[in-house]
């Protein structure tokens, strides 16, 4: 069998684009990078890939190193080959993107001054970050409209405004409420809790939750999620 030591060498990285979600603005996580080159700069969260693993494996770990958070949504994005995207080493990275509640995983690990800034309130990011976060926005926009991943970025009992201000925050524009409410309503894939939120108004707004097993029976009968 054909060996391959004559093959050039070419490290493959991934780097985790985290956004995050405070019941007002769509965030997204970012490091101070502590090593050159761009030491000092504000930088996605990325790693190396190890032999003993496969890339999924190595951005869980990448995720988990460099905030302490675990069992979060995470999804593949693309892939980055630009010849020049690296300085160092001629280096391909895989960019993922995770969702997260922010209130739920308020702790993370400080070691890497990580910060949330508001998405579009970012800074300038080092290499070809910049364009992994604009494809990651791409990519949110189109599953958030397609399939109820929205909701990995909500506490598990939301209100119906939260949801509505989620929306406007990752497709950027404003919803008209009673259309967006109907086509809610309409999808039936939400419980109504009988506790209320008494903080936004004197009357209170009803708490909801996604209906995970609901949701399944009805794909499995050829439901489509669309708003």
């Amino acid at each position: 069998m054909e060996d391959y030591k004559d093959q050039e060498t070419v490290l493959l990285a991934v780097d985790c684009i985290i956004f995050g979600f405070d019941k007002k603005n769509l965030k997204i996580l970012l490091i101070k990078r502590d090593f050159e080159p761009e030491k000092g700069h504000w930088s996605l969260m990325g790693g190396f890939l190890k032999r003993n693993e496969t890339l999924d494996d190595a951005a869980i770990r990448v995720l988990n190193h460099l905030t302490g958070l675990e069992n979060v949504y995470m999804e593949q994005l693309r892939a980055y080959s630009a010849l020049d995207r690296d300085p160092v080493e001629r280096t391909v990275s895989v960019s993922y993107y995770a969702l997260i509640d922010i209130p739920e995983h308020s702790a993370l690990n400080g070691r890497f001054s990580a910060k949330w800034f508001n998405i579009n309130e970012a800074p300038d990011l080092i290499f070809d970050h910049n364009v992994m976060v604009a494809n990651a926005m791409s990519r949110l926009r189109y599953r958030a409209s397609t399939k109820p991943i929205g909701f990995e970025l909500l506490p598990e009992k939301f209100t119906m405004k939260q949801l509505q201000t989620l929306y406007e925050t990752i497709l950027g524009e404003k919803l008209d409420k009673r259309n967006f409410i109907n086509k809610i309503n309409a999808l039936d894939i939400l419980l109504k809790t009988e506790e209320k939120d008494m903080k936004s108004s004197r009357k209170g707004s009803y708490f909801y939750m996604f209906d995970q097993v609901k949701y399944n029976t009805k794909v499995s009968d050829g439901f489509t999620f669309k708003l």
